[in-house]
């Protein structure tokens, strides 16, 4: 019987004597064509990846993909801690201001904040040229893009669509408001001016005839005068239609082109009769471009240069009259409830409560702006979900 010994203390590893004798002889293997090509393939793309990261000022998105695939903590180490949870507001804004919506009470704020803010304000000295060439719309835009940013840009222009163009597209906003009041403000304020005195439009409108200018806005409607009637009464919808010669016929198709324009470019399209709602939710927004606007807004001395903006010598047009301007504007006030219904979704989520002074008849009857009441937001359970909104509407 063997006797079998074990030893605890020490491990000895057998080598056997002629591979160590043979590893010194043995040269490297040889590579064939298609292992070497395949090592030329790598450091082709190796040296494209370098390139990608110095031309795009950090590694390929498809070489950031494969790493986050292939583990987050690699991810991590190499790339910093994630993203923080800020919203990325964004630093090109267009207000292509609709005529008779406000938008001079707008711009007056709007001075006052880019001084405060800092923001660059790009303003235009063209007032009354809304359809542009497609010459025209590549110079506009071109001229919008360079901008130093943050911009605002902002001019009575139809919508233009920058990425047809190759640039990259603003975010849009935008006010309106009712269609019957917003014509009849332009009617008298091409006659009469505002408050800031009669003679500042008479030499805007030097070649309007006295017959013209004191036209009865009732003889204008039922007469079926060319300014009271269609095309020219078609107004607020081509701003948002754009630029295509179909925006500018009254029917389904522009008006349905227009909505898509604002579900799709615009980050708020808020209505004139609710314009402290409008200011609140800009701010929510764009606090970098509309932080405070409310203090400004409600000042004694904003208010007192605003009250100047308000069309003098306006008058009402007859029941009959109305109910014939209604009529002409059917896609106006379709296009205009659905931005009235929109805003109000947006309010509603944000909890904000408008309250309206009710009026006895549901009738037709002389459109007389309706004073706004606006409460403060309200703190609710969907709070929390606001920012995933808002980040939704900056990836569209």
């Amino acid at each position: 019987m063997m006797k079998k010994t074990t030893n605890n203390n020490h491990i000895s590893h057998h080598v056997p004597k002629n591979n160590v004798h043979g590893a010194s002889n043995n040269r490297l293997p040889r590579l064939s064509l298609r292992d070497y090509g395949f090592c030329m393939a790598t450091l082709l793309l190796f040296c494209l990846g370098s390139l990608f990261y110095q031309l795009n000022g950090g590694p390929p998105q498809l070489l950031l993909d494969l790493r986050l695939y292939l583990g987050n903590s690699t991810f991590m180490d190499d790339h910093g801690p994630p993203t923080p949870k800020v919203l990325p507001f964004p630093s090109q804004v267009v207000y292509n201001r609709v005529g008779k919506c406000g938008s001079r009470t707008v711009v007056l704020l709007l001075r006052i904040l880019s001084e405060k803010h800092g923001f660059n304000l790009v303003t235009s000295d063209i007032h009354n040229k809304t359809r542009l060439t497609k010459s025209e719309q590549m110079e506009l835009i071109k001229n919008i893009s360079t901008a130093e940013q943050p911009y605002l840009f902002t001019r009575h222009v139809h919508f233009l669509n920058f990425s047809r163009f190759g640039a990259e597209q603003p975010v849009y906003i935008n006010i309106i408001r009712d269609p019957v009041n917003r014509f009849l403000s332009n009617y008298f304020f091409r006659r009469f001016g505002d408050w800031r005195g009669e003679q500042n439009h008479m030499i805007r409108t030097p070649g309007m005839k006295e017959e013209e200018r004191y036209l009865d806005i009732n003889e204008c409607i039922l007469e079926n005068y060319a300014e009271c009637s269609n095309p020219r009464i078609f107004y607020i919808i081509p701003y948002f239609c754009g630029q295509h010669p179909k925006c500018r016929d009254p029917g389904e198709w522009a008006l349905e082109r227009a909505k898509q324009n604002v579900k799709e470019n615009f980050l708020l399209v808020g209505i004139l009769e609710e314009l402290e709602d409008v200011l609140l939710l800009l701010e929510r927004f764009l606090p970098h471009y509309f932080k405070d606007v409310m203090s400004i807004y409600k000042n004694p001395d904003h208010r007192k240069l605003g009250n100047l903006t308000v069309t003098v010598k306006k008058t009402f047009p007859s029941p009959n009259a109305l109910q014939v301007l209604y009529q002409r504007m059917k896609y106006e006030y379709e296009f205009y409830n659905y931005v009235k219904e929109q805003f109000h979704l947006l309010k509603r989520k944000f909890g904000l409560k408008s309250h309206v002074k009710a009026t006895h008849s549901q009738e037709i009857s002389i459109p007389i702006p309706i004073p706004m009441e606006t409460e403060e937001p309200i703190e609710d359970e969907e709070e929390r979900d606001d920012e995933k909104w808002l980040e939704d509407i900056y990836k569209r």
